[in-house]
């Protein structure tokens, strides 16, 4: 097989806020290069998941080798560019990313991979909180920029404004902006060239032993585990299928079963040389073992061979962080080994997710997952509803607390676990950049105090746009904060957010009381100041959707052990004078005294279980 010059390989993402018109622009650059046949083309081409289709968003980063047939004009030859520039045969790889907060761990693994990225921005939406998040990301990790405005097709763009602000904002020289319309067509050669032109080529050691970075992975039924790979140095050939190759993070051995490329089907090969990405099918049966962010080399690192000696692993990523916590329970009994196999089939394509088995008395075995925030939590459901035919359960969305008492100090994700005796519980806080219209800084200044946040500054972009830095506690982010950002700036604002540490709270655990019983699903870990109105709404809403008894049924809700919120639910009503006709009143007085004490020994001794479809209607709010 023709080995590849490394001079004319390029590899590049596309960073974006959600909703600019990334996945359009990926579309139109397999078309331009006629990596798909027309005849197979569609929408979103690259998001395959149906989820993805229908919302309109990536979830998942989709590597893809476009190649280009480059014969520039002089336009197009940028000096900063060190390699040399040569007319022929271009291979690219694109790294699509996601563009919500929620998944901004998979933009920075693709990130990783590449040496440049096309930083989109929408012409008539324009600078926005994720697009400065993923442009330092891709600053910090040395890459080259192509500053790209989308969408000038609209009619209330305004491509030449949003330009002048990429300008301004990031540093970008005029004559390197790139306007593009991903719906029609327009400059998707220029971007193309652009590519070329400007990303540096990969700069690895050809002659070195093997180095590839692992920056996702997913199960094959018939290869195993498939080590999606960049090459950094060396190569790995046909030669190594008979050889051991090794992870060394895990410290895992195998023997590849193929390797090749995605163009968007996985396209085998004799080689992957140093600089491309591609892929690598292990055969290995546990995902666990190919760890995203570890290495692959052909040595062993005990071994003896000298030529082995300092082969050092490649930085590799950050774990995940998860910061939302639910329960998943089966609605109906005996789904439980088939809501396990669906996590763990889940799991093997999706790295962040954490789960393990819990139980509860009234809702029976589920499992408690770890999410990277409510979208998330939300594909997840919806996934394991849709793909595995699960109806489910799920509790409240809850964050992790650190709980300290004069013994020690432990983490709390779940409100059945808070002791009743404690010093001092701790919440997680965050530092979130609101980017938003002029005409919205009084509402969304509202929004920050009423979320218990801490307002830091905040920064001029252009003459439209501000940006608001604000630390805030991560409990109010992960509730209808986002949801209500949107209806505070009609939709313009958008946010971004990192962890920033932990910091004493006045909370405590908040427990919903039906017939005296504590019903453990319902409880929650809330704020002192917040703990009436949350406790008043959920016993309102369970006297609407509780079914009536024989009697009547008290609920409650109680703070700290302290019952702060009540309502009744009143008996059903059966008329057991209906049967009497004629006679003196004090025999209806009698059969209705009689009634009143069965009532009332009936509530003594009776047990009110709250059916599946209440947990479902109370918990979904």
């Amino acid at each position: 097989m023709t080995k590849l010059d490394q001079q004319k390989i390029r590899n590049f993402a596309i960073i974006a806020h959600i909703d600019h018109g990334k996945s359009t622009l990926a579309d139109r650059l397999l078309e331009k290069t006629r990596t798909i046949e027309p005849r197979k083309m569609k929408k979103q081409v690259l998001d395959e998941m149906e989820l993805e289709r229908e919302r309109g968003i990536t979830i998942k980063l989709k590597a893809v080798r476009v190649t280009y047939k480059f014969s520039p004009s002089s336009k197009f030859r940028i000096s900063d560019n060190k390699c040399k520039l040569e007319n022929g045969k271009y291979v690219l790889n694109l790294i699509d990313t996601p563009g919500h907060v929620d998944f901004s761990y998979e933009v920075s693994r693709s990130l990783a991979a590449c040496e440049g990225a096309l930083l989109l921005v929408d012409a008539s939406q324009g600078i926005q909180a994720q697009t400065v998040s993923n442009a330092y990301k891709a600053q910090d990790l040395g890459l080259k920029l192509i500053p790209v405005v989308n969408k000038v097709d609209l009619d209330y763009a305004d491509p030449e404004e949003i330009a002048r602000e990429m300008c301004e904002h990031f540093g970008f020289p005029e004559n390197e902006v790139i306007f593009t319309s991903g719906k029609e067509g327009t400059g998707t050669r220029e971007v193309l060239e652009a590519i070329i032109s400007r990303i540096p080529a990969p700069s690895g050691d050809a002659r070195a032993p093997l180095r590839a970075l692992v920056f996702d992975s997913f199960y094959d039924e018939h290869q195993g585990v498939v080590a999606n790979v960049r090459i950094v140095d060396g190569s790995v050939t046909n030669s190594e299928k008979e050889e051991q190759l090794h992870l060394m993070g895990s410290e895992q051995e195998f023997s590849p079963r193929a390797f090749g490329y995605f163009q968007p089907q996985m396209r085998p090969v004799e080689s992957l040389q140093t600089g491309e990405v591609g892929y690598i099918a292990t055969g290995l049966k546990d995902i666990k073992k190919v760890q995203v962010g570890d290495t692959v080399t052909n040595f062993k690192s005990e071994t003896r061979n000298k030529k082995a000696r300092g082969i050092e692993p490649l930085p590799g990523y950050k774990e995940p962080r998860s910061v939302v916590f639910a329960g998943l329970y089966p609605t109906r009994k005996g789904k439980f080994l088939e809501l396990r196999d669906a996590l763990g089939k889940l799991k093997l394509n999706d790295a962040a997710l954490e789960y393990k088995p819990t139980s509860s008395l009234a809702l029976g075995r589920g499992f408690e997952v770890g999410l990277l925030g409510l979208l998330h939590l939300d594909i997840v459901k919806e996934r394991l509803e849709r793909e595995y035919e699960l109806d489910l359960i799920v509790t409240a969305p809850t964050v992790e607390y650190k709980v300290r008492t004069q013994e020690e100090e432990f983490t709390v994700k779940n409100a059945s676990n808070l002791p009743d005796k404690y010093d001092e519980i701790l919440e997680p806080w965050v530092v979130a950049e609101i980017i938003t219209p002029y005409e919205y800084i009084g509402n969304v200044m509202k929004l920050i105090d009423e979320a218990r946040g801490e307002f830091e500054k905040q920064k001029h972009i252009g003459e439209k746009r501000v940006k608001l830095v604000a630390n805030i506690p991560l409990s109010e982010i992960v509730s209808q904060f986002y949801d209500t950002l949107k209806s505070a700036s009609s939709g313009f604002a958008s946010l971004e957010w990192a962890f920033a540490g932990f910091q004493p709270v006045d909370a405590g655990k908040l427990e919903i009381l039906v017939n005296k019983e504590v019903i453990e699903p319902f409880s929650r870990i809330v704020i002192s100041d917040k703990a009436y109105e949350i406790g008043r709404r959920i016993v309102k809403k369970l006297k609407e959707v509780l079914p009536r008894k024989q009697f009547s049924v008290p609920l409650q809700a109680a703070f700290k052990g302290r019952v702060i919120a009540r309502e009744d639910l009143p008996a059903m009503r059966k008329d057991v004078t209906a049967k009497l006709y004629g006679g003196d009143q004090t025999r209806k007085d009698k059969l209705l005294k009689k009634q009143k004490k069965g009532k009332e020994k009936l509530a003594q001794i009776g047990s009110v279980s709250v059916p599946k479809d209440t947990f479902r209607e109370i918990l979904k709010d």
